[in-house]
C-alpha cells in the first residue's frame, strides 16, 4: 500500500474489520482498488476520495443499507461511507453496515 499516515494505518484497520466479518470474505483487486468478495462476489472496496483524500468505504449494494452516513453522491447502485483518518474509527456503525451488507447476499436478496 502506498498511501501516506494517517490514511495509511486507517485503510489497513479497515480492511482488518472487512476480513474478520465472516470465513467466506476475500481479498482481491479490482479496478486497481482492494476489493472484498463474499462467495466470489464483489461487496465493497476501499478506496481515498481524490479531493479530500479521505478513505472510504464504498458499498456495492449501497441502494440496499438505509444509514444516513452512507452518500450516494451521482451512483445508482453503490454508496460510500467516508471514514476520518484522523479520528477513532466508528467501530460499531462499521460492523453494522458491514453486517447488513453481507446480509444481502446471505439471505438471498443479492444472488450469488
Amino acid at each position: 500500500m502506498t498511501k501516506e499516515e494517517p490514511n495509511k494505518s486507517c485503510l489497513l484497520a479497515l480492511r482488518s474489520i472487512i476480513l474478520e466479518q465472516d470465513k467466506d470474505v476475500a481479498e482481491t483487486q479490482k479496478y486497481g482498488m482492494p476489493c472484498f468478495i463474499y462467495k466470489k462476489k464483489a461487496f465493497c472496496y476501499l478506496w481515498t476520495d481524490k479531493k479530500t483524500n479521505e478513505p472510504y468505504i464504498l458499498m456495492v449494494e449501497g441502494k440496499h443499507l438505509d444509514f444516513p452516513e452512507l452518500e450516494v453522491g451521482n451512483r445508482a447502485r453503490m454508496k460510500i461511507f467516508r471514514v476520518n483518518p484522523n479520528r477513532n474509527l466508528p467501530i460499531k456503525k462499521i460492523h453494522l453496515i458491514l453486517k447488513q451488507a453481507l446480509d444481502l447476499y446471505r439471505d438471498g436478496i443479492i444472488k450469488i
